[in-house]
């Protein structure tokens, strides 16, 4: 299977990919959520177009470039970017960028805005802005809602700017507190007179549980599409729901314990999170890939591994949304059959 397929290599089940779409979208639409596909898991216009047609309001982008790259096809016009955009080279491509799509953007400080509001100050449509706050996993945001209280504030203020809502990205587990944050937010925001249009959550591994934070509005989410092994872990998803595999081959047994791949920390993420070894090898479940450098993979065995030189292996990433940026293509499958390449055209758009 797959004998002509030179490795390594990324495959994609389609259907398990469409399959995917549609089940978080109809929860989505039960729990009156919108949905907000991030599209850095796969990188690939085809598959954003996708998600957009099951029902998606738009998509979110990490990066300008990122954004940029994902438009390049048509059809996608309603873009997040989720992170804080500095420096008057990266705000004026914003400026560039938002003559082509709806767009919106999140800040979390005085100085991000300042920078915003001085390119947009003169066009002729205001940029949407959302504050992001800090509601326990400690990365970007404002930690308290008094904090985002007078960004919003502030946003209102700026010429060029409107202020849109408020995004976060959850720790995961802490539902009710992410909720009480942004209500509080949305409450102290709302006495001023301001209107809080939008309230953006998201996070992969509380995907089902959305509806145990309903203030929010939005959903944004990455992994769904193609899932890994991390989210197996947490019950999240399940085996079958993986569409991406790395398709790897065998080049060496060294010992009948140990045997190295050709997919090394190039294809495969050095992501852990908690588990033991890079990735789930299918049909071999006691084998485990135990460390990679740049193009090897060990996989080792506490009995004979049976694996031999130039046998092929398929293996569920530990983190699918690192792998699919490290290759210029996938490969598209139906039914264990090879049916076409797709390009990641956002790979390496980290701008």
């Amino acid at each position: 299977m797959f004998a002509k397929v030179d490795t390594p290599a990324v495959l994609i089940d389609i259907d398990t990919v469409k399959s995917n779409i549609t089940n978080f979208q109809n929860h989505c639409d039960t729990n009156g959520l919108k949905l907000r596909p991030h599209i850095k898991t796969h990188k690939i216009p085809k598959f954003a177009k996708l998600q957009i047609d099951a029902g998606a309001v738009g998509i979110t982008c990490q990066k300008i470039s990122e954004a940029e790259a994902i438009i390049s096809e048509g059809k996608i016009n309603d873009i997040l970017i989720t992170f804080n955009i500095i420096g008057n080279e990266k705000v004026q491509r914003l400026l560039n960028l938002s003559d082509r799509v709806k767009l919106s953007v999140v800040a979390d400080s005085e100085d991000c805005l300042e920078g915003l509001s001085s390119s947009f100050k003169n066009s002729q449509k205001n940029l949407d802005v959302l504050v992001e706050c800090d509601t326990g996993a400690e990365r970007c945001g404002v930690i308290t809602p008094d904090a985002a209280l007078f960004l919003a504030n502030k946003i209102r203020d700026l010429p060029g700017l409107s202020f849109a809502g408020l995004m976060t990205y959850p720790p995961v587990g802490k539902m009710e507190l992410v909720n009480s944050f942004l209500t509080d937010a949305k409450q102290k925001i709302e006495e001023t007179g301001l209107v809080v249009k939008t309230i953006s959550v998201g996070g992969s591994p509380d995907m089902w549980e959305s509806c145990k934070i309903p203030i929010a509005s939005e959903y944004r989410i990455g992994a769904y599409i193609y899932n890994d092994r991390s989210l197996i872990d947490k019950k999240t998803c399940k085996l079958s729901d993986c569409a991406l595999t790395v398709l790897a081959t065998v080049v060496s047994t060294p010992t009948p314990y140990r045997a190295v791949i050709d997919a090394g920390s190039k294809v495969l993420t050095s992501d852990l999170f908690g588990l033991k070894g890079h990735g789930l090898i299918l049909n071999h479940s006691s084998l485990m890939i135990s460390e990679l450098s740049e193009e090897h993979g060990c996989i080792i065995s506490e009995k004979p591994t049976g694996l031999s030189i130039g046998q092929k292996i398929r293996i569920i990433p530990n983190h699918t949304c690192v792998v699919s940026n490290m290759l210029d293509h996938v490969i598209l499958i139906k039914d264990e059959q090879v049916v076409g390449i797709e390009k990641v055209i956002a790979r390496g758009k980290v701008w």
